[in-house]
């Protein structure tokens, strides 16, 4: 167990090595930009190669055919990048499943559980609608190995010899798998522990791939539903809205009534909850809520939750208050799932909203997390902000600042001096961390003090180094 105020990880370490293109999320970029449908296109070729070199002859797939699932969120440039997936992945002798518009959790679910070798989600996540992204799921169901990744960029970079096209009868085809993204719908109602009705619920599909699914689960499990920003256009996911914009489910719970709201982010791997009086409830505190009701009925594993280095030190001390252990990663729920597979611990996740509950999930689950959230409401009779005010959280202010080069800029030994003041000054009664965005270009400084104020000083400080020595965009 790590104490409150330390880290756990060395500035270095929090920092995870990262490829040219695929960082902690997959290969992310602006559509047609530094992501293009050549690189698409590539990903296919070399995918439906690799897991076709290992594709097992059974039964049911006797040519030991590789077999892709793949899905999209709501981005105009998504069906671009699907195309170009298919012709890639095809072209190298892989059948391809359409999902449609889905989730990234349902990918992995149908991804482990219908055997397939690996699967695709098309998205960017949070990130604006100009944005997209390639995430590639292994046949378990997570995030791909990096050694896998290693091989994908060579060839993309022409570092490996030309893969063979696939002829005649070898050439892979294409099927429409919707019925896939049912039985995931199905597999969430199946989780609920009791009925919803006569709770009233807020949900914020941020635009995004939950607007597919979302309303149809808490619909069948009965309650009185209330959605918004589920009009996708292609250009609106994310804009104003979901989890990164919480401020307008704050407002339409307080407004409606409601009980509680959930928000998603693009593709619905993340939530942020927002209480009966309209006050958020982020991933720290979905943590705390859960991991209590999980330690009380003899359900969490190891008696330990993993969190990341972003997590707030009043997290921390409610956990000590309570006897919760707990472990800290870097940045990225692949790296909390990493820790919860090596260890067997089965509640992890980030302050953002990505939370993995291991018995049901191997990736962030956004629509899973708002169930459980929901469970723990319902079996301890209790609202959500009673629930959450059993934890003080310490003011944090967290400013995002693009930059030319993340590494140069946070590397340059003006800005370190700066930080290392910084760090003096708050002692033992706070902290400050710097990290580079793993999806952008972005250097994120983030100040945890006894006032907001504090925070927000001592933040500007460092932003204004960045900005004398030249790298703000």
């Amino acid at each position: 167990m790590c104490l409150p105020g330390i880290s756990g990880l060395s500035q270095k370490e929090e920092i995870k090595i990262m490829g040219k293109y695929f960082g902690t999320d997959g290969f992310r970029g602006e559509a047609n930009v530094n992501l293009t449908v050549e690189h698409a296109y590539k990903v296919g070729r070399f995918l439906g190669w690799y897991y076709g070199q290992r594709a097992k002859k059974t039964a049911d797939n006797p040519e030991r055919r590789c077999r892709v699932a793949i899905g999209k969120d709501t981005r105009r440039s998504s069906y671009m990048f699907e195309y170009s997936l298919v012709a890639g992945l095809t072209a190298s002798g892989a059948d391809v499943y359409l999902l449609h518009v889905t989730t990234t959790p349902s990918v992995s679910y149908v991804v482990r559980t219908e055997e397939f070798d690996c699967g695709i989600m098309i998205s960017a996540s949070h990130n604006p609608y100009y944005d997209n992204g390639i995430k590639v799921i292994n046949g378990k169901g997570e995030k791909l190995e990096e050694d896998v990744i290693v091989e994908i960029e060579r060839y993309l970079d022409g570092e490996m010899e030309e893969i063979p096209f696939a002829l005649k009868d070898a050439i892979g085809r294409t099927t429409d798998y919707a019925a896939g993204r049912n039985r995931y719908i199905g597999y969430l109602i199946s989780i609920a522990t009791r009925s919803f009705k006569g709770k009233k619920v807020a949900l914020d599909c941020a635009n995004g791939s939950a607007s597919a699914i979302a309303k149809n689960v808490f619909d069948a499990l009965g309650a009185e539903t209330h959605v918004i920003n589920n009009h996708p256009n292609g250009l609106n996911i994310n804009t104003d809205c979901g989890s990164t914009h919480i401020h307008v489910l704050q407002d339409y719970v307080k407004e409606t009534g409601c009980d509680v709201g959930f928000a998603y982010d693009g593709d619905a791997d993340r939530c942020i909850a927002v209480d009966e009086n309209g006050s958020v409830v982020d991933g720290d505190l979905i943590l705390y809520i859960c991991g209590k009701y999980m330690k009380e009925t003899g359900t969490l594993r190891n008696n330990t939750v993993v969190t990341t280095i972003m997590s707030n030190f009043g997290l921390y001390k409610a956990f000590d208050r309570e006897g919760i252990s707990y472990e800290k990663t870097a940045v990225g729920d692949k790296y909390v799932y990493e820790n919860m597979s090596q260890y067997g611990n089965c509640l992890g996740g980030e302050q953002s909203g990505h939370i993995i509950f291991s018995k049901h999930a191997t990736t962030g689950d956004g629509i899973l997390t708002s169930l459980k959230v929901m469970e723990v409401m319902l079996e301890k009779k209790e609202t959500l902000g009673k629930l959450a005010s059993e934890v003080e959280i310490l003011p944090q202010v967290l400013k995002n600042v693009r930059v030319k080069d993340k590494k140069e800029a946070q590397d340059d030994p003006a800005v370190q001096a700066e930080v290392a003041k910084v760090t003096e000054t708050l002692g033992a009664d706070g902290r400050i961390l710097l990290r580079q965005s793993g999806t952008e270009p972005v250097v994120r400084v983030m100040v945890e003090a006894p006032t907001t104020e504090q925070c927000e000083k001592l933040v500007d400080q460092v932003i204004e180094v960045m900005k004398a020595q030249g790298h703000v965009l």
